[in-house]
């Protein structure tokens, strides 16, 4: 055993050899090599980025607010902010660019022949954006709103005769009951004093009421009483709206980190549990009766949509599974309730600006229920009131319930005056995202004279 000294001395004198060289050089070249690569991306992703920029500049766009929120902030999720928009469409009726932050660019397209371009193209050239779309994920799962391509036109297959006339029917009826609930309370409010109600609150109540039982065939009595589930839905469909609005809280470990990203996720469970519950103990009588009793029993009676999803198979006989189940009552529930609620409470406020259509719509409707009380009318029996079939249709114009759809440009796309949306080529994302703007396009001066005024 050497010495310590004459060990030092021995490893100091193998930097004269050839090997001690060589080593160290493979070491030193392997160390630039790791640090060359991550290099030569960011440059890559850089390079994109300034390519991308240089072919967007044939759009116009607004002034930012500064270098660093780009647009961020400029269209607050309120009335004021789609005043914004109308601004903005009247300043560049066709299409404009904003920027979120430094990098992210967003195309708007508010004139229907630009939107015709990215609306008719194939999924795989504008496949639906996850930038927003992804916040719900956690709670809706892979139903048919988040779904894309293949699971999507198989899901939508399967679910048709969810939307066929005799299932829907019946629904007629269940929705009358719960309105008639909501007209008792507002009576009833009324009377006790109450100088003012918020009716979006309170039809939200009526359209997860009426969704409840006639997806799950439960009633909550959710207008009348608390109910945890219900409270649930609300709490997320507010939650969604304001992590939108947060940059910080695009990132899934932060926002997860903060008491919103906590009430989320409780949120979440509840509404989870709930649906599972209910699919499960489906599930099972179902196994326990078969499939023939099963349909039996429901003969006369009606058929909700927990039913037709467990019935529902594919061209090669293929179920859907429970968590396949979930995914598309939990987004029904969502997509049902808000926009419907949206939708009513837009009406409502409409007519009472404008009395004189209001009262037209009163009379038609009264001429219609002298042969037969409101609550047997039928869906045939819309089509007998085309006035107020009108009004609604003008207040979805001027107050659509949902207001923006994203897709993501993965090929470049030629818009009618030439320009081309250029596929992927910034930083944060593998495809330009483009907005189709549904707000702005029926508040488009060049494609309705007055836009903001009554049709």
């Amino acid at each position: 055993m050497l010495p310590l000294a004459d060990q030092v001395l021995e490893l100091l004198s193998l930097e004269r050899t050839p090997f001690w060289t060589y080593a160290i050089s493979a070491l030193l070249l392997a160390a630039l090599a790791l640090l060359l690569r991550p290099l030569l991306q960011l440059l890559g992703l850089f390079h994109r980025y300034y390519v991308n920029c240089q072919r967007l500049h044939c759009f116009p766009q607004p002034p930012r607010r500064n270098w660093l929120l780009g647009h961020m902030g400029m269209i607050e999720p309120c009335e004021e902010g789609m005043v914004r928009v109308s601004q903005l469409v009247a300043a560049f009726p066709n299409t404009f660019l904003t920027w979120m932050g430094p990098f992210l660019p967003f195309l708007s397209l508010v004139h229907p022949d630009y939107l015709k371009p990215v609306t008719t193209a194939s999924v795989a050239v504008a496949p639906k954006d996850y930038l927003f779309y992804g916040f719900l994920k956690p709670w809706l799962g892979e139903g048919l709103l988040l779904s894309n391509g293949q699971r999507w036109g198989q899901h939508r297959r399967m679910l048709t005769p969810a939307f066929h006339f005799d299932i829907l029917k019946p629904y007629v009826k269940i929705f009358n009951q719960s309105t008639n609930i909501m007209h008792a309370k507002w009576q009833r409010l009324v009377s006790l004093g109450s100088p003012s109600l918020d009716m979006f609150e309170q039809i939200s109540l009526m359209t997860l009421d009426s969704l409840q039982k006639c997806v799950f065939s439960h009633s909550s009595n959710c207008q009348e009483k608390p109910s945890d589930y219900i409270a649930a839905i609300l709490e997320l469909s507010n939650l969604v709206v304001r992590r939108q609005h947060r940059l910080l809280h695009h990132i899934d470990w932060i926002y997860y980190l903060t008491a919103e990203g906590r009430r989320f996720h409780r949120a979440c469970d509840t509404v989870h549990r709930f649906t599972a519950d209910v699919v499960q103990q489906r599930r099972l009588a179902l196994s326990c009766m078969g499939r023939e009793a099963w349909l039996q029993a429901k003969q006369g009676k009606t058929v909700d949509f927990i039913d037709v999803l467990l019935l529902a198979k594919d061209e090669d006989g293929q179920e859907l599974s429970d968590e396949d189940i979930m995914a598309e009552a939990d987004t029904f529930m969502f997509e049902g309730h808000d926009t419907t609620a949206s939708g009513l409470s837009w009406v409502l406020y409409n007519l009472a600006h404008h009395p004189e259509y209001q009262q037209q719509c009163r009379e038609e409707i009264q001429e219609l229920v002298k042969d037969k009380p409101l609550e047997e009318l039928e869906w045939e029996d819309l089509s007998q009131m085309p006035f107020t079939t009108m009004c609604i249709k003008e207040s979805l114009r001027l107050h659509p319930p949902v207001t923006i759809i994203s897709r993501r440009c993965t090929e470049d796309i030629k818009l009618p005056d030439g320009r081309i949306i250029p596929k992927a080529g910034h930083i944060l994302s593998a495809g330009n995202i483009c907005l189709i703007s549904i707000f702005g396009t029926h508040h488009n001066p060049t494609v309705w004279p007055e836009p903001e005024e009554a049709q």
